[in-house]
């Protein structure tokens, strides 16, 4: 405690860091209060009424998309939309990067490609949410008897349509303003913090379902261990042993034997992106078959699990593809004069990191699926509706991921800043400070 008391101390006193963690916090409560802001016209009683009746009885695309939106998708807020038409657009853009040379072309620009591409992908998320936006209100939200107002007038539909474009594309501002200048990723940390808005009230009501207090322990133990597996397969790491020739500063040779290091290769290199583009794909089916009873889509049924698990292993191949590249880092170990132990340098080493990576992406693949369709498991095995989606999956990926990735870039931050520390304050002189000026 003392030591977690100690961090706290460090993370406050770093200045930079203190001014990005409040940013994203404010940003974040913004997006909260957002979430409450209903749609103009839209009776704020009969939402009530709908949602307090609806605890046990929605159907699984409602229950999964407000949990994601934390609770503004059943509030018919401006914010129902969410940020997920965004990554629409951006599993949209990426796909046309492997087919389009244009846009390949835009991706090997550097900065201002990458701009460029940002600029076409908020376009196509106002062309997306326009488009989706009459169809959340005409298939959800007219469903809640006396939501809408009983003149539904053409300015009607237009303020209400501009309305939820509008709040979406807040959630992107919201985002890429805490990518940028506050911690973690922005897009991720919106859709955890919605998922975490909605825990405490389902944890009571998982609490007050079960009669027995040794299913709630046996329940916790097992969320428990695997929350331990999530941590270690995204942290996990193959380490490529790696030789860099030795070095020569004038007439001495520094390293003579060649420093011996290593080339981290994480099990996990896409992150949580596979998940959230899986389920952003899932919804389609749940939304065609959200009032049918039974169907083969039905989110705790074997057709629909077998299809996220295989869009999960896809996607995670197609993001490890795009976040690493093995020609680049065989071009830059070369350039570098380092080299792996028994592997020429150039094409070989290429191939070897390949099929490295292909390896290891494999078994993290299929965890990332098995633990996508555990709450569909959790859910046959007794734990009650909305509690099994933080049981596993989606929810409880997005959540591991986004924390340790938070908490690796704050810590990033104090490690530079005790550096600094040290540089600053040492009474040890380097070599360098001791050699005379006239030298």
């Amino acid at each position: 405690m003392k030591r977690f008391i100690q961090n706290l101390k460090n993370i406050w006193s770093v200045e930079e860091l203190r001014k990005r963690i409040l940013l994203t916090l404010l940003l974040i409560l913004i997006y909260r209060l957002g979430s409450f802001i209903m749609v103009p016209g839209v009776s704020a009683q009969a939402v009530m009424e709908h949602a307090s009746n609806a605890k046990s009885g929605g159907n699984a695309l409602e229950t999964i998309l407000s949990y994601i939106s934390g609770g503004a998708f059943t509030n018919v807020s401006i914010l129902s939309l969410g940020i997920m038409p965004y990554i629409s657009a951006s599993i949209i853009m990426q796909l046309l990067g492997l087919a389009v040379p244009a846009v390949q072309k835009m991706q090997n620009e550097g900065e201002s490609g990458r701009k460029q591409i940002n600029n076409y992908t908020r376009i196509l998320t106002i062309i997306i949410c326009a488009a989706q936006a009459p169809t959340y209100i005409t298939q959800y939200a007219s469903g809640i008897q006396g939501a809408l107002p009983e003149a539904q007038t053409t300015l009607w539909w237009a303020t209400a349509i501009m309305s939820m474009v509008a709040g979406s594309m807040l959630s992107v501002w919201i985002g890429e303003k805490i990518t940028d200048k506050g911690i973690g990723n922005g897009v991720s940390l919106l859709i955890t913090v919605g998922i975490i808005s909605r825990l405490p009230s389902s944890f009571i009501a998982e609490v007050a379902a079960k009669d027995s207090p040794l299913w709630i322990v046996l329940e916790v133990i097992v969320f428990m261990l695997i929350v331990l597996g999530v941590i270690l397969i995204v942290q996990g790491v193959r380490k490529v042993p790696l030789n860099t020739a030795k070095r020569v500063v004038g007439a001495r040779d520094v390293d003579a034997q060649g420093a011996r290091s290593y080339l981290p290769l994480k099990v996990n290199a896409s992150g949580v992106m596979p998940i959230i583009f899986a389920q952003a794909i899932m919804t389609i089916p749940l939304m065609v078959f959200a009032n049918q009873k039974g169907t083969l889509f039905d989110a705790h049924g074997l057709l629909y699990n077998g299809i996220l698990a295989f869009l999960i292993i896809i996607f995670t191949y197609f993001y490890t593809a795009i976040m690493i590249s093995p020609r680049k880092m065989a071009d830059d170990l070369k350039s570098s004069g380092g080299f792996i132990p028994g592997v020429r340098p150039g094409e070989e080493t290429q191939e070897y990191i390949d099929t490295l990576v292909s390896r290891i992406t494999l078994p993290g693949s299929l965890f990332l699926a098995m633990i996508a369709i555990l709450p569909a498991i959790a859910y046959q095995a007794g734990v009650s509706s909305g509690f099994e989606y933080f049981f596993g999956g989606t929810s409880l990926l997005i959540m591991v991921g986004v924390v340790l990735d938070t908490l690796q870039q704050i810590e990033s931050y104090l490690l530079n800043r005790h550096m600094d520390g040290l540089m600053e304050g040492s009474r040890v002189r380097g070599r360098r400070d001791q050699i005379p000026s006239g030298m």
